[in-house]
């Protein structure tokens, strides 16, 4: 696998994307369980441990955020992981062009402000329906890449279920949250984009550990502005770290180990689940239940992610 590939590129090519991309951590000391009895199951095994791992620390941050503030919880979240990669990674800063470094600005500007507006949006909102609404991003990402017409079908799915989710009007949803919840969408279009350009410039992570410190610097005065010096109590400050190694960190590490073994399409569609998997840790942490209008509406969120990658897969495949 090559080392410089980011954990997010499969994912965009086949229309999902990680939440956060992760440009390949070192994962030299895994061994490669090889084949045998259940070895198949392995990455996916991982891919789903990496899903729970995320959306289970954004629950863990919205437990967080009576505390240190949607903002607060934001600037410890992404300034622990910026501290852990530049540990892990030590990302040299010579011999960058200056495209170089204006890309990895542009993916920290992107990763910054999917975070923000998707915190914003949790704080609002239940955490299955933001993560349904902020997937929509990706969806429309593929749509206009793909130029193809069923995939406008998978894109009338999903529009089917944003309607449902709105109950006829975002009234219901608090139509400030919803507002975030696609705006981070947004973002992440955009992230997915200049994750797979930094990727390609960096070698191994350092792309996202410079990425990750650019957006800890901008995330910074919001934070202290929001939260000051509540960021500094020690309890606030362990549940920050906490949220990082678990939204950010770790599902990193699991993802990469599962795209080692998993074709980019499989590892796509397993990534459109994200809702459903949202929609489980904001039900049994945050005690979220959806509605049945709800739940039926993330399904078809799910079905035309999973649509618009297998239709683009199949149509790489005609082409090849």
């Amino acid at each position: 696998m090559n080392v410089q590939r980011s954990a997010a590129e499969p994912a965009a090519a086949a229309a999902v994307a990680v939440p956060e991309a992760a440009p390949a951590l070192d994962t030299a000391g895994w061994k490669d369980p090889g084949p045998g009895k259940g070895a198949a199951l392995v990455p996916i095994v991982l891919v789903v441990a990496g899903g729970l791992s995320v959306q289970f620390g954004s629950a863990v941050a919205a437990l967080l955020m009576p505390k240190a503030g949607a903002l607060g919880v934001v600037t410890l979240r992404l300034a622990a992981a910026a501290l852990i990669l530049l540990v892990v990674c030590r990302p040299k800063l010579r011999g960058h062009s200056r495209a170089d470094w204006g890309t990895v600005v542009a993916f920290g500007v992107a990763m910054g402000g999917m975070n923000t507006l998707f915190y914003q949006a949790l704080d609002r909102i239940p955490l299955g329906i933001a993560v349904t609404l902020e997937v929509l991003g990706p969806l429309a990402l593929s749509v206009f890449a793909s130029r193809r017409l069923v995939n406008v079908v998978w894109a009338g799915l999903a529009l089917v279920g944003v309607v449902l989710l709105g109950g006829g009007g975002f009234d219901r949803l608090d139509p400030v949250g919803a507002a975030y919840a696609l705006g981070a969408g947004a973002m992440w279009a955009a992230y997915i984009v200049f994750s797979a350009r930094t990727g390609r410039r960096f070698p191994q992570a350092d792309g996202l550990a410079l990425a990750m410190v650019v957006a800890a610097v901008l995330s910074l005065p919001l934070g202290i502005w929001e939260s000051g010096a509540k960021l500094t109590v020690p309890s606030t400050l362990a549940l920050g770290a906490a949220v990082a190694v678990l939204s950010s960190v770790l599902p990193y590490t699991l993802e990469l180990m599962a795209l080692r073994r998993l074709p980019a399409s499989t590892f796509a569609v397993m990534m459109s689940l994200e809702p459903a998997i949202a929609a489980t840790a904001g039900f049994l942490i945050l005690n979220q239940a959806l509605s049945t209008t709800d739940a039926l509406a993330i399904a078809l969120v799910i079905g035309a992610s999973m649509g618009a990658v297998r239709s683009q897969t199949g149509a790489r495949k005609k082409k090849g």
